[in-house]
């Protein structure tokens, strides 16, 4: 039996940081404070180094069924178009409904989440918690080593 897996999009796959840091909108208000406003910034980010190649690893593997588990911003409502188009133009139609967008992490069941951050639920996560980014997790060898790929 496969476990399911669930993958954070944004600081995990997507390079949402680097986005951040670099749209020409980010430094006018309401951007400043809220950049996951900007229109349009979750459709162009920029992949997370080995993320492609790491996540088409996981897909592809027969002990697990992938989700993508992502947050998105409630006031930006194209961004919840944005991931999704973002995830088929960078894995195909293998990701046909794979996709959650919630706010709550904790109420999925599931065996394993990889978040970069604690947040939205996903520190009460019932499975196993990876810390993307973390000491233990540095970068996605790491996590393929730990999921035995």
């Amino acid at each position: 039996m496969k476990q399911i897996l669930y993958i954070d999009l944004d600081g995990v796959v997507a390079d949402f940081e680097l986005a951040m840091n670099t749209h020409p909108l980010r430094k006018n208000s309401p951007y400043n404070i809220n950049p996951d406003m900007i229109p349009g910034i979750f459709r162009d980010l920029s992949p997370i180094e080995n993320a492609i190649e790491s996540v088409q690893k996981i897909l592809q593997s027969e002990h697990y069924e992938v989700f993508f588990l992502s947050t998105a911003p409630w006031n930006n409502p194209s961004a919840w178009t944005d991931k999704r188009l973002w995830l088929e133009d960078h894995f195909g139609e293998i990701i046909n409904r794979k996709l959650i967008l919630t706010h709550r992490k904790d109420l999925l069941k599931g065996d394993i989440l990889i978040d970069d951050r604690p947040n939205n639920g996903a520190e009460n996560f019932d499975g196993t918690l990876i810390r993307f980014s973390s000491k233990e997790f540095p970068n996605w060898n790491a996590i393929l080593i730990y999921l035995s790929l």
